[in-house]
Parts: C-alpha cells; structure tokens; sequence
C-alpha cells in the first residue's frame, strides 16, 4: 500500500538560481543533482531537515504556466514570526506579516521563481 508522499515538484524557469535560493536561503539539503535527458535540465532534489518527502525543483514540458503560482501545500515551522524575521534577513520575499488565526499562525512567501507558499505553525 501507499505510504508516504516521496516528492513534490516546484516548478522553476532558472534551476541554478532555485537551488541556490533553496539551499542558501531556506537551507534545504541537495539529495539528488544530475542531468536529465537530453533538454539541459536537472533533476534535482532537496531534502527538508527530517523530512522523507523532497521538493524537486523541475519543470515538466508543457508546465511553465504553473510557475509563480500558488503552490497547494505549506511547511511547516515551529515558529512563524522567528522565522518570517530570519528568513526575511536572509532576503526571502512575504506577501505580508505573520498573521494569527485560531488555527495556528501563517505567512506567505515567494520563492525566486515567483512560487508563492504558506509557512505555517500550530
């Protein structure tokens, strides 16, 4: 049977310039970084702390348009507001502050493709 979500794709115009954002900014870990077929892209995957499930930053042929959209999904951190600071120092793009809801705390951010994301916290 199923038993986890092994990866998602985040798609990107500029490989080089995501896995930099990702890595140096957000600090993901590469997993995996090798070319694949013969258009010059990457597959690259990136591991989030404990983490099973990976971020791979790779666009399939015809999904262009889903770049700088809003992706479905949110990470998760133990504390929105120190982390909005420190990840706003380090430069990364919100939307607007931290807000506070009954169900926890959330801010969205952008990734260096334009990917918008809620990071959220119970």
């Amino acid at each position: 049977m199923i038993t986890q979500l092994k990866f998602m794709s985040v798609p990107v115009h500029d490989q080089a310039r995501a896995l930099k954002f990702y890595t140096e900014k957000l600090g993901f870990k590469v997993a995996t970084d090798q070319q694949m077929g013969p258009g010059g892209q990457r597959w690259i995957e990136l591991r989030i702390g404990k983490a099973e499930t990976r971020f791979v930053l790779f666009t399939m042929e015809g999904e262009q348009g889903r770049i700088g959209t809003r992706m479905n999904c949110s990470l998760a951190c133990d504390d929105v507001e120190a982390t909005w600071r420190q990840l706003s120092e380090r430069g990364v793009e919100f939307e607007a502050p931290p807000q506070k809801q009954p169900w926890g705390s959330f801010a969205i951010m952008k990734d260096s493709e334009g990917n918008r994301f809620v990071l959220g916290s119970d």
